[in-house]
């Protein structure tokens, strides 16, 4: 990919200036997405290939920004095992969740095929000869997918129901666990297949159980996710939100970057990772809501010193950006981080 600041950047290759994307950018802060909501559902624009293309590559347009990332959910892992599932003004509620069945194991049955509409959506991206920024793919971590099946919403956001299970019932937590990273080996590998260029795990819960206890329990999944997916020559960002001095014992076999959240220091996580992987993050999405562009702009000058220094990391927010922050604020973030002297000799 010619002159790619992203893909340099993920290679390793020292550039003028970090590169910058965000997470949720494709959506919510874009005027132009959301012109399209009013025509069609948060569901309808994820299933039709041709409408999520569109979506994924409104930042790139509106934005400006280095890269794309897919426009999907992680939760169609859970569709594609079987699992009913409708978006509601308080976000995903699935019909069945895992906690109401005896045995939650034969609620699963996976259905690859259900995934196909993403690859479609993959394929157009790639077959438009004029977008030169890299695709990002990307799929649900598997404890933050199973933190949703067995709850079935989001509404308790420590996830009572999904907590009790892991807990009580191991033999049962780890064969859905299985069923879950299979199905995301397969997807993610696909994406691959399909032509994206970086592919992000989002393991959004990570900080919902002891960071010991994820270390353990939850990594050797994430790792045979990433793993084949790296196997097909892709580089992989891991975003473990919440893992906190966990960080610590994510290095290079896992993935080539590491996602920092928001509630976590830049600083402590270089100290922390191995130096052979690159992090990425980690500006407060919250900060993008502000009214005075001069408080956003000191919140972005506390970046130079790191991004002076380290040239293996890439420009995010530390979570998602969301409703409150205003597209005037994240295009502002964009310019900056273009526009900025990194002093990088």
């Amino acid at each position: 990919m010619p002159d790619s600041v992203f893909i340099d950047t993920i290679k390793g290759i020292k550039r003028e200036r970090p590169p910058v994307w965000f997470m949720r950018q494709a959506g919510r802060v874009l005027p132009s997405y959301l012109s399209l909501r009013e025509k069609y559902s948060f569901h309808e624009i994820m299933h039709d290939p041709e409408l999520a293309a569109e979506v994924t590559l409104l930042p790139v347009f509106d934005l400006d920004v280095d890269a794309a990332i897919l426009f999907s959910d992680i939760l169609v892992i859970p569709e594609a095992l079987g699992m009913k599932l409708h978006f509601s003004d308080k976000g995903p509620v699935f019909e069945t969740p895992l906690s109401h069945l005896t045995n939650p194991v034969s609620g699963l049955n996976p259905e690859p095929s259900n995934l196909n509409h993403i690859y479609k959506t993959i394929d157009i991206i790639k077959n438009k000869k004029s977008i030169v920024q890299p695709l990002i793919g990307f799929c649900g971590g598997p404890f933050t997918l199973f933190c949703y099946m067995v709850q079935g919403n989001s509404t308790q956001p420590d996830f009572p129901e999904a907590i009790h299970l892991f807990y009580n019932d191991p033999k049962t937590t780890a064969a859905i666990f299985e069923i879950i990273t299979e199905l995301s080996v397969t997807y993610a590998t696909t994406q691959a297949i399909h032509g994206i260029d970086t592919f992000q795990l989002f393991e959004t819960h990570a900080g919902l159980i002891p960071s010991d206890c994820y270390i353990e329990k939850i990594v050797p999944y994430v790792k045979r996710i990433t793993k084949a997916v790296r196997s097909k020559n892709i580089p992989v960002i891991f975003f473990p939100k919440g893992l906190g001095n966990g960080l610590s014992k994510i290095n290079a076999d896992t993935a080539d970057f590491i996602s920092i959240d928001w509630q976590f220091p830049l600083e402590e996580a270089r100290k922390m990772i191995d130096q052979k992987t690159g992090i990425q993050g980690n500006l407060d999405p919250r900060i993008l809501s502000v009214t005075n562009p001069d408080i956003l702009k000191k919140e972005l000058e506390k970046f130079l010193p790191f991004g002076q220094r380290e040239s293996n990391w890439i420009f995010n927010t530390g979570h998602g950006v969301s409703p409150d922050n205003t597209f005037e604020n994240v295009k502002f973030v964009v310019d900056w981080i273009k526009s900025t002297n990194w002093h990088r000799n």
